[in-house]
């Protein structure tokens, strides 16, 4: 596909719904020539208390204080030319709290496939850009 010719093509806002949870990323490229992508936006941003959600489940203690729409997914990641997709780091779950491989590539113009697996196993969720 021609919009994979470019690594560069991934750089924009894009938003996802997975079961219940409807979030907003930002994939931006780092000054080392690789990708990162941090939310900037959820649904549901307050608990029942009206307190916003923080990022409670990361196995990084010092992470935990932040709040579910500045977490970041993934940092590191680099585009395989040969292979049209985007690869090479871990995307983090904040609704598990954990890290696994991820793998990127465009469905379409404006569609990317994020998948992220483990042992083989895995999941895809759909992006849908917006900007």
């Amino acid at each position: 596909m021609a919009q994979n010719e470019n690594a560069d093509n991934i750089v924009g806002k894009y938003e996802a719904e997975e079961g219940l949870d409807a979030y907003r990323v930002n994939i931006t490229k780092s000054s080392d020539g690789t990708y990162k992508a941090q939310i900037y936006w959820v649904a549901d941003l307050l608990d029942k208390n009206g307190h916003v959600n923080t990022d409670t489940k990361n196995p990084d203690k010092t992470l935990r204080a932040t709040p579910i729409d500045q977490v970041v997914l993934f940092a590191g990641l680099k585009y395989n030319a040969d292979k049209k997709n985007w690869s090479g780091t871990k995307i983090y779950d904040p609704n598990r709290g954990i890290k696994v491989a991820v793998t990127v590539s465009f469905d379409s113009a404006k569609v990317l496939k994020v998948r992220g697996t483990v042992l083989g196993i895995g999941e895809t969720a759909i992006w849908r850009r917006i900007e």
